[in-house]
């Protein structure tokens, strides 16, 4: 189609063009049968894919959901059985996470599904009832097990290294017995979860490893024939898979698949993606899945609890779209299967994980989350994951990933997994349109592009000028963040958001730049990359070490004007407790001034403030983090900042004895600034705590 042509699309909104795709859709061609197919979108096939590749789906909360009283809708709008919608899309496999016990003492559970071994066991009957096969997903965990948290099962917690071994292979062969008791097609089963740093506690690799053969050996004794599958994540991260799949190999764990999540977002591109697990499949001789990903078709909230995914991650070839979910599969699918022989198949989290009702009946849908467990977590779980499930507990914070709208009714993108068979092609319309963003300093120039790329559910991609908002545009004054409205010369409205930021005198403070020569960074585990976790920008310090250890990052800042200063830096991280040490420091020659830095979680950004910075006459800061850490813990830093923000305080004179005082002067007196409460003289400020003198702060 000429470009003429598609400038006829006209009159569309940026949030019109993002909605969802709701068709009643054609049958797919047989995988011989040579296509495209007519559809709602389009979708480029994926050449010489095997029938036998896995298309999988995370399912686990849909007991939940049932019990919360959501309905699924087939593609001609009738109520449909979840499993059957599924396998009529060209879903083969289920995968289904398993918490060893996932209730308080009084029953109640904490949520997620609440997916013990009895109901992980049902939904494996009722994916074998539609001819699907099974990948039981083992946590070993009580709730959520992820690079962030790995915390022991209630029943095992005091036990040593060896008696979890004992346990875990326990737990394991009971638990598939289970299943294979109850005539679940068990295809695979993954030995924990996302184990980057830990298994159920356990983090050195000697002991961890110990945990993997555990587990493996009792897949080997129930289900012989079944495949076992170890996952991890942060395939961005340099080395990390590789370093993974060494050890793995240099401790004999046995285990026939390599997984990973990829969610793109987070996890870099598909380049890097494929080329870290090329690597372990060509060293090691392993099989590969992509065990969980996803992607956003609208920003909307569908049930009042905050979506992890709230703006728009600005990937051109994947717009917040049903377009855009499908581009993301089809290209995960071939990336995987590019692999060749290696490359087994491809599973969705959670892509029918609905609100229980909309935001407007919040208090509604917090009762079904406590009584069912279709949110994230209940309340009930603070009990064993006080820090996170806690503090943050409700509702599904990933129904606008779904593949379903929020009634339930399949999104057309659904079909992506019988499309990548034949290819799919669709009426040409705008999917996409770019959304600037600037980030400036205050008092440089804004400039905002004169025109913004418009996207096609074709793939293909067009400049288009823009008109920006002159008031909007007047109304950048000082740092802050500002929406600055356009409108393109094919009437769709555009929004760019600027930053302006701050002056900041830390040199290279988000660790952009190649050149690093302005910071010193001494001691163990900590080092520059480019990783998915930096806060700004695609660097950050990273670190890690499995034996207790302690770093510094450091810099000198000279050459400022005297008066006073705000130093912030940014962290995230996880697995160290209270008892390590965490400060970011600023030190002049009036004093030393610091606050604690925070590791909260896996991307739970926590900013760490030093106000009221007095620089002197010298000009000088000393800005350090420092930090010792705990074996295991891990995360990284980020977004240092110094800036000034006042004028400093007047020269005060030094108190003098035989000066008259009265009520609000000031002095200086052995380093401090007093303030006269009343009238006096001869009255040393300091010496007594009921004296004429207040300490100024």
């Amino acid at each position: 189609m000429t470009s003429h042509q598609r400038r006829g699309v006209r009159g569309l909104t940026a949030t019109a063009v993002a909605g969802a795709l709701l068709l009643t859709i054609p049958a797919a061609a047989a995988p011989d049968d040579g296509g495209p197919v007519e559809a709602g979108i389009f979708v480029e096939k994926v050449h010489d894919l095997s029938e036998d590749f896995i298309h999988g789906a995370d399912i686990s909360t849909v007991l939940s959901l049932e019990e919360s009283g959501v309905t699924f809708y087939d593609t001609a709008g009738n109520k449909a059985d979840l499993f059957a919608v599924l396998a009529d899309a060209g879903i083969t496999d289920i995968r289904i996470r398993v918490w060893n016990d996932p209730w308080d003492a009084e029953g109640r559970g904490y949520g997620g599904g609440n997916v013990d071994v009895p109901r992980a066991v049902e939904i494996g009957q009722r994916a074998t009832a539609h001819g699907m096969s099974v990948l039981v997903n083992f946590h070993y965990s009580d709730f959520w097990a992820d690079p962030s948290k790995q915390h022991v099962p209630k029943a095992w917690e005091g036990m040593s290294v060896d008696e979890k071994v004992d346990a875990l292979g326990d737990f394991t062969r009971e638990a598939l017995e289970e299943f294979r008791n109850a005539g679940v097609d068990v295809r695979m089963v993954q030995v924990g979860n996302e184990t980057n740093h830990a298994v159920s506690g356990v983090s050195a690799w000697p002991d961890r490893a110990r945990m993997f053969s555990a587990g493996s050996a009792a897949v080997r004794e129930v289900f012989p024939d079944a495949l076992v599958a170890l996952h991890f994540t942060n395939p961005e991260r340099a080395g990390n898979y590789a370093t993974y799949a060494a050890q793995l190999d240099q401790h004999g764990v046995d285990y026939d698949v390599f997984a990973s999540s990829y969610y793109a977002f987070w996890h870099g591109t598909l380049e890097n993606l494929s080329e870290v697990l090329s690597h372990v499949a060509e060293t090691y001789d392993k099989k590969i899945i992509v065990t969980e990903t996803s992607w956003a078709y609208t920003l909307e909230d569908g049930d009042g609890t905050g979506n992890i995914i709230s703006s728009d991650p600005g990937m051109e070839r994947y717009p917040v779209s049903v377009q855009g979910q499908a581009n993301k599969v089809r290209d995960v699918i071939a990336t995987v299967n590019d692999l060749g022989d290696a490359g087994l198949g491809v599973y969705y989290w959670e892509p029918a994980w609905l609100p229980v009702g909309p935001p407007d009946q919040l208090e509604q849908n917090r009762l079904l989350w406590e009584e069912h467990g279709s949110g994230w977590a209940t309340s009930y779980a603070a009990e064993y994951d006080p820090d996170d499930a806690g503090q943050y507990y409700g509702g599904s914070a990933w129904d606008n990933q779904a593949l379903f709208d929020f009634e339930g009714h399949p999104l057309e993108s659904l079909q992506v997994f019988r499309y990548v068979y034949t290819g799919a092609v669709a009426p040409l319309e705008v999917v996409g349109v770019e959304s600037p963003q600037l980030v400036v300093v205050h008092g440089d120039e804004i400039g905002l592009p004169p025109t913004v790329r418009v996207t096609f559910n074709d793939g293909s991609v067009e400049n288009h000028a823009v008109a920006w908002n002159d008031d909007d545009v007047a109304a950048v004054d000082g740092p802050g963040t500002y929406e600055i409205r356009g409108l393109t010369e094919s009437d769709l409205e555009v929004t760019a958001t600027v930053v302006v930021r701050p002056v900041n005198h830390v040199r290279n403070g988000s660790f952009e730049d190649a050149d690093l020569s302005m910071w010193a960074i001494a001691g163990e585990g900590a080092s520059v990359q480019e990783t998915g976790d930096a806060f700004d920008g695609a660097r950050a310090v990273a670190f890690w070490a499995p034996d207790p250890y302690e770093f510094t990052v450091t810099q000198r800042v000279e050459g400022l004007t005297p008066g006073i200063y705000r130093l912030s830096a940014t962290a995230q991280g996880g697995d160290s407790p209270a008892t390590d040490a965490r400060r970011l420091t600023a030190t002049t020659s009036a004093g030393e001034y610091d606050a604690e830095l925070r590791l909260d979680g896996w991307r739970t950004w926590r900013t760490a403030t030093v106000g009221d910075i007095v620089v002197g006459d010298d000009g000088m800061v000393s800005v350090v983090a420092s930090f010792t850490l705990s074996g295991g813990a891990w995360g990284t830093l980020d977004d240092v900042v110094l800036e000034r923000v006042g004028e400093p305080d007047p020269a005060w004179p030094a108190w003098d004895p035989a000066q008259v005082y009265v009520a609000g002067d000031r002095v200086t007196h052995d380093g401090d600034v007093y303030e006269a409460s009343r009238r006096n003289r001869g009255k040393e400020p300091g010496a007594k705590p009921r004296g004429p003198w207040e300490l100024v702060a």
